[in-house]
């Protein structure tokens, strides 16, 4: 990957303040807002004795990496394919894949950035336990990643225009949001619904770092829905995209 390349996007998202609070600052808001509504406080025997916010830590790390991979990513490389400027790239010694690689390092970024100011402040404002299986949660994030990366990948694929992308980015983000339990904790889903949205990239991603910040594995079944996905959307991507 090309380091200058890596440093011009850098100053590119830096430049979209937009972009910037819906990945860094958004869940972390969220959770704010959630942590201060009192209720969210008590312990719910229907969560296995947690309180609502403990459950939502998980979730709004979550947010930040969807709202990168799936709305975000694919806009902005479909608006370069769209201006011709990966086209224009083709014909120089930088080729298009270090720009792909580049994004994916940078959104990438953003998502573990937005991950860990959630849940240091889901620690020193609420007193939420961090991950007692660090090294199965970060595991599980870093795979979550993959596929939020993947799946805006596929969106890019698809799109033939800025417009194309924001519209498939929306249709995607919320059953992403649904899944990864943003309305409804996956605790707190029926069981039906909660084994459906487990064989999802984000519902068995909320499941696995669930299962992390209570000391447990984050369990093989969900680990590997997330590979599964991964590879998949990946395999898809590279199927169907196109540079100009």
């Amino acid at each position: 990957m090309n380091t200058a390349v890596l440093r011009t996007e850098l100053r590119l998202l830096r430049r979209e303040p937009g972009a910037l609070f819906w990945m860094l600052a958004f869940p972390t808001l969220l959770l704010v807002i959630l942590g201060s509504i009192p209720a969210f406080h008590e312990h719910e025997a229907g969560l296995g004795g947690l309180r609502t916010i403990d459950v939502y830590v998980p979730v709004t790390v979550l947010l930040g990496l969807i709202v990168g991979g799936v709305q975000a990513m694919p806009q902005t490389l479909t608006g370069y394919r769209e201006q011709g400027i990966l086209r224009r790239m083709s014909t120089t010694p930088v080729r298009p894949a270090a720009l792909l690689s580049a994004q994916m390092v940078v959104y990438a970024g953003a998502a573990l950035a937005s991950a860990l100011t959630a849940l240091l402040v889901g620690r020193l404002a609420f007193d939420v336990r961090l991950p007692e299986q660090p090294f199965g949660y970060v595991l599980a994030l870093v795979l979550a990643v993959l596929a939020a990366l993947a799946l805006g990948a596929v969106i890019c694929a698809l799109s033939r225009t800025t417009k194309i992308a924001a519209a498939i980015g929306s249709a995607v983000f919320f059953p992403a949001m649904f899944c990864a339990g943003v309305w409804l904790p996956v605790q707190a889903m029926p069981d039906m619904l909660a084994r459906i949205v487990g064989w999802t990239p984000f519902g068995a991603a909320a499941e696995a770092l669930n299962r992390a910040a209570a000391g447990d594995s984050p369990g093989w079944t969900h680990m590997g829905v997330l590979v599964a996905w991964t590879v998949l959307l990946t395999a898809a991507a590279s199927r169907w995209f196109r540079w100009e």
